[in-house]
């Protein structure tokens, strides 16, 4: 199949590749972006690809707590432009959006959409947005939501670039003052900057260290000189580069952003503003939604997806 040039542009962007080696990559895996980046992976030409998610949308994230800060919602609501997202009415609508999600039972969109809209309550969620599309002049849609609640602690928020990144965090605590506070907000800060996609070590699916044990081994046979090691020492290869991409992926083990020795995990620096303030604190989880990650479409098709998206297709 040919090979297009954006399709060259949006691999070596996602990988850091050569653009030849970007361009034969596609070319043996038939186009397939994923298959690619392992193919470049595998062949050693690339970096573990970090899943930021390919970002083809506009629109906004917004959250909503509860005063006493123990629960907490987050939403992504999408438009077809940077320019209506800006908009001060969009905006309103979108608070609201989190509003509703604050205090939904809803375990899904679907279900969320059809539920009443709580600032008018002859109308569902979904209707109150067809209204909104006839206000603003563009298409929208409620892509996605989700809650935190923690009752033995506090749920954290941040909102960074303007509404593009939104992230709660849940975090256990028998203290809660001005410090663990600060704390929580690092964190978050951390969460919206390294894009985590774990917590701890425990939430990684097992067949994910299998898949990048098996990249990783692919990687060091197709090395001539590395290759020809015992296998002892390539088994312990292998598990040290594992171990050195759960650091990135996963919260806890990452290097804290604002280490003043850069070494500093952010398991530690929770582990040291807990022992300041005599307290017990765990990061249980955290949710954070980047606008528009991982619609794959190109931004020119995306006015389609919204519009089908809301003529309920």
């Amino acid at each position: 199949m040919a090979i297009k040039a954006s399709q060259v542009k949006e691999l070596r962007e996602l990988t850091g590749a050569g653009m030849m080696d970007c361009k034969k990559a596609l070319t043996e895996t038939d186009g397939d972006m994923d298959k690619a980046v392992e193919w470049l992976r595998e062949n050693g030409m690339a970096k573990a690809q970090k899943k930021a998610g390919r970002i083809a949308a506009e629109g906004i994230v917004m959250f909503k707590s509860t005063d006493d800060g123990k629960k907490a919602a987050v939403v992504e609501v999408n438009s077809e432009t940077d320019f209506a997202s800006k908009n001060e009415t969009f905006r309103e609508y979108v608070a609201q959006v989190a509003d509703q999600a604050l205090t939904t039972s809803a375990k899904d969109i679907d279900a969320f959409l059809a539920e009443p809209w709580k600032f008018d309550t002859a109308k569902t969620v979904k209707e109150a947005l067809d209204a909104e599309i006839a206000v603003i002049s563009e298409n929208m849609h409620i892509r996605r939501f989700a809650q935190v609640e923690e009752q033995n602690g506090f749920v954290a928020t941040y909102n960074h670039a303007d509404g593009k990144i939104g992230v709660l965090v849940d975090v256990e605590t028998d203290v809660v003052n001005d410090a663990v506070k600060e704390m929580a907000k690092n964190v978050a800060m951390q969460i919206a900057a390294m894009r985590p996609q774990y917590t701890d070590n425990s939430e990684v699916p097992a067949d994910y260290i299998q898949k990048e044990t098996e990249i990783l081994r692919a990687a060091i046979m197709n090395d001539p000189k590395e290759s020809q090691k015992p296998e002892k020492v390539i088994e312990g290869m292998l598990k040290g580069r594992v171990n050195k991409e759960l650091k990135e992926i996963v919260l806890l083990d990452q290097v804290y952003v604002k280490a003043e020795d850069g070494k500093q995990s952010v398991a530690k620096y929770v582990e040291q503003v807990a022992k300041a303030n005599s307290a017990k604190i765990t990061i249980k989880g955290f949710v954070r939604f980047e606008t528009g990650e991982g619609l794959e479409k190109k931004n020119e098709d995306f006015a389609a997806e919204v519009a089908a998206q809301a003529a309920g297709k």
